[in-house]
């Protein structure tokens, strides 16, 4: 074999490797990037799953079954939703830096909770030791419509210092169920 016949291998072999790298770059930009769904969309993927499924059940469970789970699922869903007030409108997750044993991921989060609009920003970092695994919020930002009232301004401040969802999402909880019965006490006197 003459040497410009191997060059030119040597330069599609470098060639393709490159490509390859490249897509395998933007596979792994593409599956990062954060994703918003709506409800119907949402909803949208369920009813397409079921469709998908339906043929592909052989040697598992039965369509029924599934519906079923499915159908158990969302009352579960909205049990919670209902019990608790909050309604997810969207959320986006992005992994800023992955290792063996740690993952920082930026999430963002919205919805209502009762009729109280709420917005967070957090960066998540998860550490895993043998078989434990920790996770600390941090650069945690809040914005609610509700801040102009001096009292929730300064309960907002100090969750974001802290760093406290779960606080943050009980009290939320409790304000807003509250909030919810003023307004419309007040609306009954006007």
């Amino acid at each position: 074999m003459d040497n410009s016949n191997f060059q030119a291998y040597e330069d599609e072999i470098q060639a393709l490797e490159e490509e390859i790298r490249l897509l395998t770059e933007k596979y792994e930009d593409i599956r990062q990037e954060s994703t918003f769904f709506s409800n119907e969309e949402i909803l949208e993927s369920i009813k397409s799953f079921q469709r998908e499924t339906r043929g592909k059940t052989e040697g598992h469970e039965s369509p029924s079954d599934l519906k079923a789970e499915l159908e158990s699922l969302e009352t579960d869903l909205s049990f919670l939703m209902a019990f608790t007030g909050f309604h997810f409108t969207s959320h986006s997750k992005k992994t800023v830096e992955k290792t063996r044993n740690r993952t920082v991921q930026k999430h963002r989060l919205s919805g209502k909770c009762h009729s109280l609009s709420f917005q967070l920003e957090f960066q998540l970092l998860e550490m895993q030791n043998n078989e434990e695994v920790s996770a600390v919020v941090s650069d945690l930002s809040i914005i609610m419509e509700s801040r102009e009232d001096s009292n929730v301004h300064k309960f907002v401040s100090s969750i974001e210092e802290r760093g406290d969802l779960l606080t943050f999402f009980g009290s939320l909880s409790t304000y807003a169920e509250w909030y919810e019965h003023r307004r419309h006490t007040f609306l009954h006197f006007k």
